[in-house]
């Protein structure tokens, strides 16, 4: 570590995560005391793909904002 806080990420780390400019980390204190690191897709979109059935991801997110448009009336 650096005098100013910064560290370095081994290359076969980088290679094998695909870490690079611009990407960035969230360094995560877990409950047992161990520290993670992730790292923090920038997109907002690329970052919940996968994240549901096939066209069901969607569907979810039209009630959900339909739900809380409802909710602010």
């Amino acid at each position: 570590m650096t005098s100013r806080g910064q560290t370095v990420i081994p290359a076969a780390i980088r290679e094998r995560f695909g870490l690079g400019p611009p990407q960035r980390l969230e360094w995560l204190v877990e409950e047992d005391g161990s520290i993670r690191v992730v790292p923090v897709v920038a997109s907002s979109v690329q970052a919940f793909r996968g994240q549901g059935r096939r066209g069901g991801a969607t569907a979810r997110l039209l009630t959900d904002r339909e739900l809380d448009r409802n909710a602010e009336r």
